[in-house]
């Protein structure tokens, strides 16, 4: 009984993550996002090493390299503004 409680409560858990996932970047109509070069221009002056850039849940996802260590980077569209860091 206490396994399938634990499950149940793993199961809720994860997907409320997923659901919040969606939401990592507030709404912007796609005529105000920064292109593709300007956010990849952008983390590079940041110091990122940039390998790969789209978009994801409302933000611009960046994977590639900081510090030497591999990252995966969500920034706002608009501003620019780093929101989150995996």
């Amino acid at each position: 009984m206490r396994k399938f409680a634990m499950l149940s409560t793993l199961a809720v858990l994860s997907c409320a993550g997923a659901a919040q996932a969606s939401e990592i970047c507030k709404a912007h109509d796609a005529a105000e996002w920064m292109s593709k070069d300007a956010i990849t221009a952008k983390v590079t002056a940041l110091g990122y090493e940039v390998r790969k850039v789209q978009e994801e849940d409302g933000c611009w996802e960046v994977k590639g390299m900081k510090d030497g260590k591999r990252v995966e980077a969500y920034f706002d569209p608009v501003t620019a503004e780093l929101v989150l860091t995996k």
